[in-house]
C-alpha cells in the first residue's frame, strides 16, 4: 500500500540571545529572507508570521516517506535560523517562552487584531508554539470517522511532545504548560464523537455562531478537518526541540489515522468517550508528560506512560510495518522514554540554576538540529 501523505507545521519562538527574551521582530526576519535569502525555494523553505510578532511558522511539503519530512523540518529550521541570525536573533523550538513575556506585539493583520480585541487576555497569552500534523484522507466522511476514533490517543501524542515546563521565569510543574494555556480558548481541546459530517459541521457552525470562534480557522480542536487541505489536522502537540521526536509523533498520527480508517471501513463499532474523560486524559498528559501515568486509550485506567506507548505500538504494528515506520517508531519510543523535551529543559534549569540557562540550552539544541 502507498502510505498516506504527511505534512508538518512548526511554530518557532524568536529570542534575543543577549537578553534571552522573546523578540517581536518577525517582520525583520521575513524581510531579511525575502531580500537576501537563497532562491529558488520550495514551500518548506518559506516562513510565515503568526498571531504575535515573536513567532514564525514553518511547514513541510506533503510526503509519504518520513525521512523526507525530517529533512524538510531541518531545512526549514535552517532557513529560519539563518535569517534570524542575520538580524541578531535566534530561533528556539519550545512550547512557550521560558522567560517572562512582555506585552506581546500583535502581527499587523486585521484577523489577528480582531482576535485580540474579541478574546482579550486569552488571546494575549496565545503566543505559544505548537506542532500540527496533517494526514491525508480520502473524504470528509472518512475524516470525521477518524476524528471520532483517534480522540482517546491524542493525549499520548501530547505527552510525547511535552516541551514547555518553564514559563514566566519559573517551573510551572507541568510538562506542557503550552497545552494548559491553549485550553483557555473557548473552541480548543478534546471533542466528543461527531457521528457524521453533518454532525461535525453543525458543531463548527454553532461554535462560530456563538462567538467562541471567529471563523473555521479558529476551531482549535485537538484534531480537526483541515480548512484548506484534504487532511485530518492533529494539533495537540508542543513543538519539539528534537525534530526526530516530531517525526515520531507524525508517524504515530499517520498510523492512528490509517488504523481508524480501516476500522471504520470494516464497520467496527465506535467506543466513544465523554468529553469530561477526554479532558482529564488531556490534563494528565500535560501535567506529567511521559514521567507518570496516563489514561489508557483502551481500558481508561491509569497506566505507566511507557506501557501506554508500547500497547499503542502493538495495536498499530501492522500499519507501521505497511508504512515502513516500524523501526523509526521503535527507536523513537526508546529515545523519548530516556528523556523528552520537558525533562531536558528541567535538567538545564537544575544544572544552571537560571532560566537564562534554559534559553541558552534551547538555542544551542535547536541550532544543532540543522547543523
Amino acid at each position: 500500500m502507498t502510505p498516506r501523505t504527511v505534512g508538518v507545521e512548526e511554530e518557532l519562538l524568536l529570542v534575543d540571545p543577549a537578553t534571552r527574551a522573546a523578540s517581536p521582530r518577525s517582520q525583520q526576519v521575513l524581510k531579511q529572507l525575502r531580500e537576501h535569502g537563497s532562491a529558488p525555494r520550495v514551500s518548506s523553505d518559506e516562513l510565515d508570521q503568526e498571531l504575535f510578532r515573536h513567532q514564525l511558522e514553518t511547514r513541510t511539503d506533503p510526503a509519504t516517506d518520513l525521512t523526507d519530512t525530517l529533512a524538510q523540518l531541518r531545512a526549514a529550521r535552517r532557513t529560519a535560523g539563518e535569517a534570524a541570525a542575520e538580524v541578531g536573533l535566534a530561533v528556539v523550538a519550545t512550547g512557550v517562552s521560558p522567560t517572562r513575556l512582555a506585552e506581546p506585539e500583535v502581527t499587523r493583520n486585521d484577523r489577528y487584531q480582531d482576535m485580540v480585541q474579541t478574546f482579550g487576555e486569552i488571546a494575549r497569552s496565545g503566543g505559544t508554539c505548537g506542532m500540527h500534523v496533517h494526514v491525508a484522507i480520502g473524504s470528509d466522511e472518512e475524516g470525521v470517522a477518524v476524528l471520532d476514533r483517534i480522540a482517546p490517543w491524542l493525549p499520548l501524542l501530547l505527552a510525547i511532545s511535552a516541551n514547555s515546563p518553564i514559563a514566566n521565569g519559573r517551573d510551572t510543574t507541568y510538562a506542557s504548560w503550552r497545552a494548559r494555556l491553549w485550553a483557555t480558548w473557548p473552541s480548543a481541546g478534546p471533542t466528543e464523537a461527531f457521528g457524521s459530517v453533518e454532525g461535525y459541521r453543525e458543531v463548527c457552525e454553532s461554535l462560530i455562531a456563538s462567538g467562541a470562534a471567529r471563523d473555521p480557522g479558529m476551531l482549535y480542536f485537538d484534531a480537526r478537518l483541515a480548512v484548506e487541505h484534504p487532511t485530518v489536522e492533529v494539533r495537540v502537540s508542543d513543538v519539539c526541540t528534537d525534530p526526530e521526536d516530531g517525526v515520531l509523533i507524525a508517524a504515530l498520527a499517520r498510523a492512528l489515522v490509517e488504523h481508524s480508517a480501516r476500522r471504520w471501513a470494516d464497520g467496527a463499532a465506535l467506543d466513544p468517550w465523554r468529553s469530561e474523560l477526554l479532558r482529564a486524559a488531556h490534563w494528565r498528559a500535560a501535567r506529567y508528560g511521559l514521567a507518570g501515568t496516563l489514561m489508557h486509550p483502551l481500558d481508561r485506567h491509569l497506566v505507566k506512560a511507557a506501557d501506554v506507548l508500547r500497547d499503542t505500538v502493538a495495536l498499530l504494528a501492522d500499519v507501521l510495518v505497511d508504512h515502513g515506520d516500524a523501526d523509526l517508531v521503535a527507536d523513537g519510543i526508546e529515545r523519548v522514554l530516556q528523556g523528552q523535551g520537558s525533562s531536558r529543559q528541567r535538567t538545564a534549569f537544575e544544572r544552571t540554576g537560571t532560566v537564562d540557562g534554559v534559553v541558552d540550552d534551547l538555542v544551542r539544541r535547536t541550532q544543532l538540529t540543522w547543523q
